[in-house]
Parts: structure tokens; C-alpha cells; sequence
């Protein structure tokens, strides 16, 4: 059996990271970068896939783990029969070469120690050449060299897996670094590995020190702020949504995705956990690279990018490997990336809102670019899209999308009132009030009195949960208390928060057999939602309840299985660190993110219960909006029709794509796309 998701800590260079599991064994591990195919895939098939154990050599127990307080440096503990011994993971800062460095110290008694490595590179697909040089194991495949530092004396073997077994007594260590070099690169000079373990710690420590958040659940934020650090591609800027590829949302399912790449979703919630605890210099370069990213046509942006902005993102199965729990197809890359979602323009406009309020200097054309934006949005908001989960069924219009619309054409408004920028105004103001009218007449069932997933459905939908907080509605106003309401009483497992509703009939939305686990981030954002109604108790108490869920080392998967009682999901995420943080930020009862985000809605005119037009007021039973035959809602008559995507998988997974060698097609709004 494979340890549990939880079983495993992050160690990382803000380049790429590792896992390691609770029985020392280093199961997954992508070099040169976090996208990069992985020399280290046990996670995801088996010991054959590649894998790096360090830990005693008879039998022991785990006595416990930890990271040195305030940083990235790990240390595990094992009990032997005669004694006990530490073993310390980090991946130093990099700087000329990727490395990982592990020692080994006796801590108690008398302990005989083995490692085992098993480097294959694509992942697990390749044995490459491996050899002895003196002190210094090379493994050789293609584009891949990596050489394992080390004064032991390996034994080769004859499966290409060198091992070694050393005795440690109390006070002794023994050493090992693994570095990654470029074709035709010479061999790394040695380093000192204590040196590197104690400049790596100080270099967390000091950036962990500059955190703003000094309230009771500061051990959480930090941790999880040092994650998000961690999932930084530092050269760029760009934060990956998770370091992994294919964890599973089901044990056994296929909802498995590639989530190494950055979602345009997740810009404002990122941008404010950074800026409230304190990282200006990060939030700049996350603002950077969205810039970067999305420069171009507004109909060619993207729902996500690779790490540095790439936009290709192929997606292909890796038959090979078994999958985690025996959960296919293993993907690597997300053909998501093709899909039409209208809430990504509200979040980028919102996100760059946001840094001005802040006072991160202006940048020209960041404003050419929203007024760009802003046009195209004039003639496609009514546009079906696959929505903020990347639906794999026909596109629809989606309740979130629509008001993540409205959001955009709020905060263009608010740049031109509160900050003085040149734009057309006045039609923005009718754009913003249409919207909002539209939203409130065909996203919300007044005979239930919640808003609904998608315009004339009956479905719940987590992302329902935002509207407050983006600041479509206030928390207080009678279909938001609604809508939490049904939220709590229909979309709930155990406690925790479901991404929207799952049964024998959702597989029309999205091509999909039901069942997943709660997705932590929408749970975080129910807490958010008590908060704001003055119900902070309870808030707190479901807040405590996710903080329960953090593994020993204090990090958080995507979901969570409540029949299991085990994370499932890409591990450890960033948007369920970002929302810890959030929230924790939201119970200090001052403005936090949260309540800055939903600010930002109710500033000035842009308030929209108090001063859009009247039609819209709360318990006002609105008139479904007609399609163009007269029958029923107008939910798909915006747009040509559109096939329905091959059933496959969705979450923050894939589009239905066709051949992924094909010349990606632009995913504008209103023409038909064969593959959804």
C-alpha cells in the first residue's frame, strides 16, 4: 500500500520541490523545474518509477518529524533496536544547480542505516547509465544528468538501484548531495552539506521573519505562507497551483490533473495573502508575470499558463505508471488550458484593482490592457463558458462567471472614479448594472432562495460562496444567507464543503462519473461567509476544524475524503493555503483580505444591492431571461451550439482536446470548438 498523501512534507528551491514520505523515502521529485519530467515517480507507480530511501536498515518506527521552526529544512526521527537517528532533507536555495542534500546523524546508541536510490528519469520510464567516479555516483539519461555526492562505497547491483549500509553511532553524521546539471555541464564542486543545511535554514527563517500576521494561528499562517514561497517559480514569478501531477480527487477515480502550471483564478486571493502578511516584493512579481502572461489579444487569453507564461500546455497519459492507489490515467500537462472561462477576465481586472489600492506603483499598460479587456467583455459576457471548475460537458452560463463579469466591469469603473484613469464610464456603469440584473434574475431561485450553479439549474455550486466576498452582495443580504444556508444543507459531507453537486445527473455538466472529496478551499470560503454575517463563532470553529486537518507538518492537500478520513487531491495546494491564510487574516477582525476584497464591490457607486436598478432588489421574483425560440431559459442561445466534450476528466483538469500534437485552437468565446 502507498502511504497516504498526508504521509508525505514539501522540501523545496522555489524552483522545483520534493516530496518525502514518513518512511524517508524521496517519492517524487522533477528536475530542473517544477514542470520538468520527474526522476523520482514512486508516488505515482511504484519503487520501479524512481525513489531515494534513507532510514534504518532493520526494523524501526517513525518516532516523529518536523521542519526547524520557520523554514523549509525537514527532520525525521527513526527508533531502532539499538538507538535512534535523525535524518535532515532540504533543497538549498539554488545557485548555479538544483540540489538536494540529505544527512544522516546518529542521535542515540548504535544504528545501522540503508539508502537506496533508483533515479529514472520521464518520469520512471528510463534507467539511465549509472557508474562510480571515486566517491561520486553519475546517472545518465538523454537530457538528464544528475550525480549523487557521497564518501560510501555503493554497491551497484544489477537492477539500477546503488545501495549502501552504514552504522551511525550518537554525534556522527554521514552526508549526501544529489545534483542535476545540464548536458555537457561538468560535475559540481562538492559543497560543505552542514554549511548548506544551516544557510538554507537561515534563508527561510529570515523570509518567514517578515511576515505581517501576528495572530493566534500564526504557526498555520506561516507554514503555509513558506508553502506558498515554496510553489514559487522564483524566476518568473509565476506560483504553480501544486507541485504535482495526477493525486488523485477520487481514490481509485479519474479525476486526476496536472496542476504544475498557474491558474488566473487564483490571482486576487494570492495577490492579498501576499500583501497583508507582508511580501510586497512577491505580490509585485505575481503581478508581473500575470501581465506577461496574459499580453496579447484579450480573446486569446488563457485560463492558465505554465510557469513562465507558456500557453501550450499539450496534455498526454503516462500508460506506464500505475497512478496513486491505482487511480488513471496519470496526465502531465492540462489541456484545460484550451477552455473559454469568463471569470478569469473579472479576476484579472480585480487583481490589478487591487495593487492599485495597495499603492504598488502604476503600470500603463496594465490600463491599456483592462480597457482591452474591457471592450472584448462588452461582446461576450452573455457567452456560455466551461465555468471556474473547467467543465467538460457543453458550456453554460455559469452563476460564478457571470458575476466574475460584473466584477469586471465594477472595478473598471472604480479605476476611472477612484483613481482617475481615461475609459468610457458611463457605458461600463450600464454594462455593470445589466450584469448584475441579469445575474440576479436568471442565477437565483427564488422559490429556494439560493443562487444556483448555472442559469436555470437546480445544482449547487461552491464557487456561490465567493459572491460576498468579491463583493457582488453583501454577506447580510437575504439570497446570500439563503444561498449559505443551502450550501450547508445540501453541498456538505461531513462538515466539510463540496465543489458543487454531484449525482446520476451531473454528467451532463461535466462528462464525469460522481465523486470526489470536499474541496478544502470552498469550506475555508463558508467560513469566510459566517464571519462576515456576524456569526464569527461559528466561523472559527469550522476555521479550527480545517486547521485539524493539516498533516503533522502543517500542509494541506485539495481535498478532503470524509469516508476515508485522508487527504486526496495534488499536495500540498496552494489555493487551500491561500484561503487558510485568508481566513485566519478574517478572524484577526481587522481588514483583511477578504473584507478588502468585498470592499472593493461596495466602495463609492459601484455597492450593488444599494444602487443598481430596483428590479434587482432582494425578494423581488425575477422573470427567467427567454431564449430566442421563446422556450424556456436563455442558458445556451449566446453563442453558437457546442458539442459536448468526450466524456475524460475535469476538476482544475482538462478540456475534451482533440490531438494534442494539433496547433492549439484560440478558445474564443462564440465559435464552436469540436472538442468543448
Amino acid at each position: 500500500m502507498p502511504l497516504r498523501i498526508e504521509d508525505y512534507a514539501l522540501i523545496g528551491d522555489t524552483q522545483t520541490a520534493a516530496l518525502v514520505g514518513t518512511d524517508g523515502s524521496i517519492d517524487w521529485l522533477c528536475l530542473p523545474r517544477f514542470d520538468s519530467g520527474a526522476c523520482f515517480a514512486a508516488l505515482l507507480g511504484d519503487g520501479g518509477n524512481g525513489y531515494w530511501r534513507v532510514a534504518p536498515a532493520g526494523g524501526h518506527r517513525l518516532l516523529g518529524r518536523r521542519y526547524r521552526p520557520d523554514s523549509l529544512v525537514l527532520e525525521t526521527e527513526f527508533a531502532a533496536e539499538d538507538g535512534v537517528v535523525r535524518v535532515t532533507d532540504c533543497m538549498p536555495v539554488r545557485d548555479e544547480h538544483p540540489d538536494l542534500v540529505r544527512r544522516v546523524e546518529g542521535v542515540r546508541g548504535r544504528v545501522r542505516v540503508r539508502t537506496e536510490i533508483a533515479v529514472r528519469p520521464d518520469y520512471g520510464a528510463i534507467v539511465p547509465w549509472t557508474r562510480k567516479d571515486g566517491g561520486r555516483l553519475s546517472f545518465v539519461a538523454g537530457p538528464d544528468t544528475l550525480y549523487l555526492a557521497s564518501d560510501l562505497p555503493f554497491d551497484l547491483g544489477e537492477a539500477g538501484c546503488p545501495t549502501a549500509e552504514f552504522t551511525v553511532e550518537a554525534g556522527e553524521v554521514v552526508d549526501f548531495r544529489l545534483a542535476w546539471v545540464a548536458p555537457q555541464a561538468p560535475a559540481p564542486a562538492r559543497v560543505d552539506v552542514g554549511a548548506a543545511i544551516e544557510r538554507t535554514e537561515r534563508w527561510w527563517r529570515d523570509w518567514a521573519g517578515r511576515c505581517g500576521y501576528d495572530g493566534e494561528y500564526r504557526d498555520a499562517v506561516v507554514r503555509s505562507l513558506i508553502t506558498l514561497k515554496a510553489l514559487t517559480y522564483s524566476p518568473s514569478g509565476g506560483i504553480v497551483a501544486a507541485p504535482t501531477t495526477s493525486l488523485p480527487e477520487q481514490l481509485g477515480g479519474v479525476r486526476n490533473w496536472d496542476y504544475r502550471f498557474c491558474w488566473i483564478r487564483d490571482a486576487t486571493f494570492t495577490l492579498l495573502a501576499l500583501l497583508n502578511s507582508g511580501y510586497d516584493d512577491e505580490a509585485v512579481a505575481w503581478r508581473q508575470w500575470l501581465l506577461r502572461a496574459v499580453a496579447g489579444e484579450p480573446a486569446q487569453m488563457r485560463i492558465m499558463y505554465g510557469i513562465q507564461g507558456e500557453r501550450r500546455l499539450p496534455e498526454v497519459e503516462l500508460e506506464w505508471l500505475a497512478g496513486y492507489a491505482g487511480s488513471q490515467p496519470v496526465r502531465v500537462g492540462n489541456e484545460a488550458y484550451l477552455h473559454w472561462q469568463l471569470d478569469v477576465y473579472g479576476e484579472l481586472m480585480d487583481a490589478l484593482h487591487q495593487t492599485r489600492v495597495r499603492g504598488i506603483p502604476p503600470d500603463d499598460p496594465a490600463w491599456d490592457l483592462q480597457c482591452a479587456l474591457m471592450e472584448f467583455l462588452e461582446e461576450h459576457w452573455r457567452d456560455p463558458d466551461n465555468g471556474i471548475w473547467e467543465m467538460r460537458g457543453p458550456r453554460r452560463d455559469f452563476t460564478h462567471s457571470k458575476v466574475m463579469a460584473w466584477i469586471a466591469a465594477d472595478r473598471a469603473v472604480k479605476a476611472v472614479e477612484e483613481f482617475g484613469l481615461e475609459g468610457p464610464v458611463e457605458r461600463w456603469r450600464r454594462l455593470r448594472s445589466e450584469i448584475f440584473e441579469d445575474v440576479c434574475r436568471n442565477g437565483f431561485d427564488p422559490e429556494r432562495n439560493t443562487f444556483t450553479q448555472f442559469y436555470g439549474s437546480k445544482a449547487l455550486d461552491g464557487s456561490l460562496l465567493l459572491l460576498s466576498a468579491v463583493g457582488f452582495l453583501p454577506a447580510d443580504d437575504p439570497r446570500m444567507k439563503g444561498t449559505v444556508e443551502a450550501v450547508r444543507r445540501d453541498l456538505m459531507s461531513d462538515g466539510f464543503v463540496l465543489r458543487y453537486t454531484m449525482d446520476e445527473h451531473t454528467a451532463e455538466v461535466d462528462a464525469l462519473p460522481p465523486g470526489e472529496g470536499a474541496f478544502l478551499p470552498c469550506t475555508f470560503w463558508l467560513a469566510d461567509n459566517l464571519i462576515m454575517q456576524g456569526r464569527v463563532e461559528e466561523g472559527r470553529e469550522l476555521f479550527e476544524r480545517l486547521l485539524g486537518l493539516c498533516n503533522d507538518v502543517g500542509l494541506l492537500a485539495e481535498e478532503y475524503d470524509p469516508a476515508a478520513g485522508r487527504q486526496v487531491g495534488n499536495f500540498p495546494q496552494a489555493l487551500s493555503h491561500i484561503a487558510l491564510v485568508n481566513t485566519a487574516f478574517h478572524l484577526r477582525g481587522d481588514r483583511g483580505p477578504i473584507e478588502q476584497r468585498a470592499a472593493a464591490g461596495r466602495s463609492g457607486r459601484g455597492h450593488a444591492s444599494a444602487n443598481e436598478p430596483s428590479a434587482l432588489a432582494a425578494g423581488s421574483r425575477p422573470e427567467p431571461r427567454r431564449s430566442a425560440n421563446g422556450h424556456g431559459p436563455d442558458s445556451a442561445a449566446c453563442a453558437p451550439a457546442r458539442e459536448a466534450a468526450p466524456a475524460g476528466a475535469s476538476g482544475t483538469g482538462g478540456s475534451g482536446a482533440g490531438d494534442p500534437a494539433a496547433p492549439a485552437e484560440e478558445p474564443v468565446p462564440g465559435r464552436p470548438r469540436e472538442h468543448g
